[in-house]
């Protein structure tokens, strides 16, 4: 039984995962694990429907496909963090006084956005949720605006590429779904693809932040080659073949330690 003074908004983010794996969920069963009243849930499930984030049926709801995809994005914050903020930290050691550094809208680099107002930067971001980080410490920042993607809280499109190719960070920093040594870092959403492929051209180094579980997994479409990236900043040092494949295209690996 969970900590009956748990938050009600930590209660409605764990139901919407629940969710998103079970596809839907009954108060009766919720209650019992929560440790709450039936009518606790189904105000939760009540807000959450009102909000469109799940569909609500007598006794119970269900996914609400339409979210799926933005439940996803969601489910990737919550994944992996320690490791994602141990890369974060490795990353931000790389950034010096004064340098323009683009930002993907990765998870990783949202933890890696939380660093930077530490430090005098011009930043050039992609994302909402990095933009609003930023905003709240009143670090300046450039949001490179254009068509806005639900799904990962991105801008993308014409209008996006159009005002990255004015632009010119000294460092990129970036993520992807996978990496193999055949299809190079992979990204499992087309217009985030183009977004990462724009980036590169921009001509900056480029940093890929990549946890363990990504080495060896191939998404969609291919964002960068090995040789098209200068650093790799991990959490745990990658095995043989992965390693001599970046050594091969003289990239550098940094390995996050705690």
């Amino acid at each position: 039984m969970r900590d009956l003074l748990e938050s009600s908004s930590e209660r409605q983010q764990e139901i919407l995962l629940r969710v998103r794996v079970d596809k839907s969920v009954r108060i009766k069963d919720l209650a019992a694990e929560y440790g709450v009243h039936e009518m606790t849930i189904r105000r939760d499930l009540d807000q959450l429907a009102e909000r469109g984030q799940l569909i609500r049926f007598h006794g119970g709801a269900r996914i609400n496909e339409k979210r799926a995809e933005e439940l996803s994005y969601y489910y990737r914050s919550t994944q992996n963090i320690e490791a994602k903020e141990r890369i974060a930290r490795a990353a931000f050691d790389l950034i010096e006084e004064g340098d323009a550094v683009a930002l993907d809208a990765s998870t990783t680099c949202l933890a890696l956005a939380r660093l930077l107002p530490a430090r005098k930067v011009n930043a050039f971001v992609t994302s909402l949720d990095v933009a609003e980080v930023l905003a709240a410490e009143e670090a300046p920042f450039v949001l490179i605006g254009g068509e806005f993607n639900v799904t990962a809280r991105s801008f993308v499109g014409a209008l996006f590429q159009d005002a990255l190719a004015r632009l010119h960070p000294d460092k990129v920093f970036f993520s992807a779904k996978g990496y193999t040594p055949e299809d190079g870092f992979t990204d499992a959403h087309l217009s985030l693809a183009e977004v990462k492929i724009g980036l590169r051209k921009t001509g900056a180094t480029m940093i890929a932040l990549i946890d363990h579980s990504k080495f060896g997994s191939r998404s969609l479409a291919t964002v960068a080659r090995a040789d098209e990236v200068d650093i790799v900043v991990t959490d745990t040092e990658p095995d043989s073949s992965i390693r001599e494949a970046f050594e091969r295209a003289d990239v550098r690996i940094l390995v996050a330690r705690g």
